[in-house]
């Protein structure tokens, strides 16, 4: 135990490091202009970082799998095809795409539906398999892939573009008032969530285990299942899609820390993808230029390490 915040510890500091670095290198004296939106991409990388690693963890808990993300259920490819919609219908000079709060609400009201109605016709009975709710998520976020590049395919070409600029998360527009937002959001997600440590840590057994522990194993799942939805469907909203990362992070916990504690692994993946985003970032401004975005870095790295994973997993069965 003594071990692992020893770990959390030297985390939380480089965390503080990059973040520091990120903040305050080359400021050049602007700290009127320069400092207040450093502040605001790092609150956004923050929540988002937040968001992804606790829905990852309590996701890959609950369908008891390390490679599986929230992500399969169709969370991306529904946000792509709202956007994509709303382009094909309306344009990209409607008040659906400049009005970043609208288009943010439309996007995370359009994902959380999305996923509950999911749930609800899965869950209707007792008992129901998760791996019947992520086969059928698979499936139909491959359906909502499919329509939403037959429909990018019939839209003109400089339509696209803004629809191909809604593929990748990035950091540097972020609006601030949807920063705010998006805080109280996963703050008021993640309190509630925080509760449920406990309970998660029984699940992480199994469900005969956990049922003959005391614990209402179908209720948690369906809590799990509806806090991961809001805070994928707020951090996706917010930036856009980052299809990997969740994947890393919680891998890393899960190598790092040697423990069953969901605190302490939702803790350590927080961690990691804090240090990761900010770093990251920090690399795409000052030593590429801009000249690629960090969301494509990371599926880069993640494809590669979800390949190993595959692989790993293979040899040891």
């Amino acid at each position: 135990m003594r071990n692992n915040k020893l770990k959390l510890t030297i985390l939380a500091v480089l965390v503080l490091i990059s973040a520091a670095l990120y903040v305050f290198y080359n400021l050049n004296g602007s700290y009127h202009y320069a400092f207040p939106r450093r502040l605001i991409k790092v609150l956004a990388m923050a929540i988002t970082g937040v968001a992804i690693a606790y829905a990852t963890v309590t996701f890959q808990t609950i369908t008891h799998n390390r490679i599986l993300t929230p992500s399969i259920m169709g969370l991306d490819s529904m946000y792509m095809l709202l956007q994509t919609v709303i382009i094909f219908l309306f344009g990209s000079a409607s008040i659906f795409v400049l009005n970043q709060t609208l288009n943010f609400f439309i996007s995370m009201v359009g994902m959380i539906a999305f996923a509950l109605i999911l749930y609800r016709f899965m869950f209707r009975k007792e008992g129901q398999p998760i791996y019947f709710l992520l086969l059928v998520g698979i499936i139909i976020g491959t359906l909502l892939g499919s329509l939403s590049t037959f429909l990018q395919v019939l839209i003109d070409p400089n339509e696209f573009m803004n629809v191909q600029d809604k593929m990748f998360a990035s950091f540097n527009n972020v609006n601030q008032n949807l920063v705010w937002l998006s805080l109280v959001i996963v703050v008021l997600t993640i309190a509630y969530g925080w509760t449920k440590m406990g309970e998660l840590d029984v699940l992480s057994l199994g469900r005969d285990h956990a049922r003959n522990l005391g614990v209402n194993y179908d209720g948690v799942v369906k809590t799990m299942l509806v806090l991961s939805a809001i805070l994928i469907a707020t951090s996706t909203a917010l930036v856009g899609p980052i299809t990997f990362f969740g994947l890393i992070v919680a891998n890393l916990s899960y190598q790092f820390f040697h423990t069953y504690k969901h605190s302490v692994l939702i803790t350590g993946a927080i961690l990691f993808s804090l240090f990761a985003l900010i770093g990251g970032q920090f690399i795409v401004e000052r030593i590429f230029t801009f000249s690629t975005t960090l969301s494509v870095i990371i599926n880069f790295v993640g494809g590669i390490y979800f390949i190993y994973l595959l692989l790993k997993g293979s040899r040891a069965s």
